[in-house]
């Protein structure tokens, strides 16, 4: 284990700001994305391409993803809804590198999340996947709600895993695995994961913990157990899901990086200034955020 890289996307500023109330200002959501992108984290994802009456906080997409200076180091990731979503993001071709597709597991959450079926969404997504691979972008796939829902209950993982093929087959070289809603345990995820990587061999399998209910870095640990190097976090515990309300708390990045450094893991993150970033963060919104490292500090173990 010492020494092994763990591959970490940074979503804040996508994931995080849309669940913010008041509309962060577009130069402070540059200064915090340049801040994010000179920490040493591989992936960032800067934005989607949503509709603006949808998720008002994003109706900045085009002039976030113009502005902002990202190291050429870092690949830049958007999230697109749809097809339109896709064509409104490809007149900024040369500022992103990879593209987020989306749809959940639960039709009840499905319908409230972007008003389609299952099916719908996976017809739509086909279409996305192979106009993004055409125009040479990575594509991950984003299963929503992978582990529970909180209209349905309990997802069966066969149902998981079959639209988790589709994608695949669709050309996506990668899954996400979202746990939407803070349901996830240690055991489930650990199972889930070995499942998945005998029924998707070859394919980059990421996990997008939330902390709702406090377990996101055990089930991070959890996954780790099963063989998962790629995670999404949000910096300062930002983020949530806009259904249903309440939803709150993506992993936050600094703690999970913070952990993975004490347990050997290597992620070629600068753990000070993601505190700072998450600092700024702070003082943007005029609130204190609620990730543990911000308020605890890293841990030293040195000796006087």
């Amino acid at each position: 284990m010492s020494g092994e890289r763990v591959l970490i996307r940074e979503v804040g500023p996508r994931d995080g700001f849309q669940n913010e109330p008041e509309v962060i200002a577009t130069p402070d959501k540059v200064r915090l994305i340049d801040m994010l992108a000179r920490t040493g984290v591989p992936r960032l994802e800067v934005t989607s391409f949503v509709r603006p009456d949808v998720i008002p906080q994003l109706a900045d997409a085009s002039e976030v993803l113009q502005a902002v200076d990202i190291p050429d180091s870092v690949s830049v990731t958007v999230l697109i809804p749809n097809e339109r979503g896709l064509e409104n993001a490809l007149a900024f071709r040369d500022r992103f590198d990879e593209v987020n597709l989306f749809l959940s597991a639960s039709e009840t959450h499905n319908r409230k999340n972007v008003n389609r079926s299952i099916e719908e969404s996976l017809t739509g997504l086909e279409r996305v996947i192979a106009r993004a691979r055409a125009e040479g972008l990575r594509c991950e796939g984003v299963i929503s709600v992978s582990f529970g829902c909180p209209y349905e209950g309990e997802v069966p993982r066969e149902r998981v895993l079959a639209i988790a093929e589709r994608l695949v087959a669709a050309g996506a070289e990668e899954i996400g695995f979202g746990d939407t809603t803070g349901m996830a345990n240690p055991r489930q995820v650990r199972e889930f994961f070995a499942a998945a990587a005998e029924r998707l061999p070859g394919v980059q399998l990421t996990a997008h913990f939330h902390n709702t209910r406090g377990q996101g870095l055990a089930n991070v640990v959890a996954a780790l157990d099963a063989g998962v190097r790629s995670f999404e976090s949000s910096f300062g515990e930002l983020g949530g899901c806009p259904v249903p309300k309440g939803a709150t708390g993506n992993i936050a990045s600094e703690d999970l990086v913070s952990m993975l450094h004490e347990m050997g893991y290597e992620t070629g993150i600068d753990l000070e200034r993601l505190l700072d970033a998450a600092r700024a963060a702070q003082d943007v919104l005029g609130r204190p955020l609620t990730g543990h490292v911000l308020k605890a500090g890293p841990v030293d173990w040195r000796r006087t």
